[in-house]
């Protein structure tokens, strides 16, 4: 008797320990490519760090992620260098993209948190129709044109390099409010005639499958969006291994694999585990 009560106080010393232990905590944006991105960072941590990793995935929006960073919530998530300038720090994005990332780089030093260098790819806003509708190759043509129904996700209705100063620049004609709803659902609603022009994201995989046209931002109006991941230098310190593992990441995503692995997830409804662990696999990172 004696020794199964020294066997269970010994487990549950070591149950303590493993609820103490230090994690990296990996936080994600709420769509599907944050997710996808946050679950092959939490994975090549995970093969990096041994398992030291926790997962804190589809968190909200960007002031939602941004704050749980500051916070400690989380130590690491997936940011767009435009995002960030404008959302965040608020400033007036400049075009070139290196300048994007000097200027998001020492805006977030004063909160001891690091830009790593870029993933590969670039996920701008795309303003997309029907093929059936099509004015012409550009904003500045559907401007010209007609009205339009207008869906989109509820941030970009009210951020500001979204839709209002869209709205300015192009002096695109609405018919009827802005009609704002999950991001999952814009494609459904375009397709279903619901809404005529959504404000999707360049890298979505179903921009590559539907019978849709991606209206060209022909005066630049939206900055560039290079994704990066951002990540408390606390955490750099408390885990030695952790920064030299984010940056194998860098470069080794493409705007093309970012919209297959995006398809993976929207269009095949495969889960989001199965489709960063492949992709580790076929890069050579697990």
């Amino acid at each position: 008797m004696r020794f199964r009560l020294i066997i269970y106080v010994a487990a549950a010393i070591l149950c303590t320990a493993c609820i103490r232990e230090p994690r990296v905590r990996v936080g994600s944006k709420n769509f599907s490519e944050q997710l996808v991105l946050g679950e092959i960072v939490a994975q090549h941590l995970e093969n990096r760090l041994h398992g030291h990793v926790s997962r804190k995935l589809d968190l909200g929006g960007t002031l939602l992620a941004h704050q749980s960073l500051l916070s400690g919530e989380i130590d690491v998530y997936p940011e767009y260098t435009g995002t960030a300038l404008t959302a965040v720090l608020k400033q007036a994005p400049p075009a070139d993209r290196t300048k994007v990332l000097e200027l998001v780089r020492t805006g977030y030093a004063r909160w001891h948190v690091e830009w790593l260098p870029p993933l590969g790819f670039e996920n701008t806003f795309a303003m997309a129709i029907r093929k059936e509708d099509s004015p012409g190759a550009t904003l500045t043509d559907a401007a010209r044109s007609r009205s339009w129904r207008l869906g989109a996700g509820y941030e970009f209705a009210h951020r500001p390099d979204g839709l209002p100063g869209l709205l300015s620049t192009y002096n695109l004609k609405m018919s009827g409010l802005p009609k704002t709803m999950d991001l999952g659902l814009l494609y459904q609603a375009l397709i279903r005639k619901q809404v005529d022009m959504v404000a999707a994201n360049s890298t979505d995989g179903l921009l590559s499958v539907l019978p849709l046209q991606v209206l060209q931002d022909d005066r630049h109006y939206f900055p560039p969006y290079e994704c990066a991941l951002v990540v408390r230098q606390e955490a750099e310190r408390q885990f030695p291994g952790l920064r030299p593992a984010l940056q194998e990441l860098s470069g080794r995503i493409d705007s093309n694999t970012m919209r297959r692995l995006n398809y993976e997830l929207d269009g095949k409804h495969r889960p989001a585990r199965e489709i960063a662990r492949n992709f580790l696999r076929s890069t050579g990172l697990n």
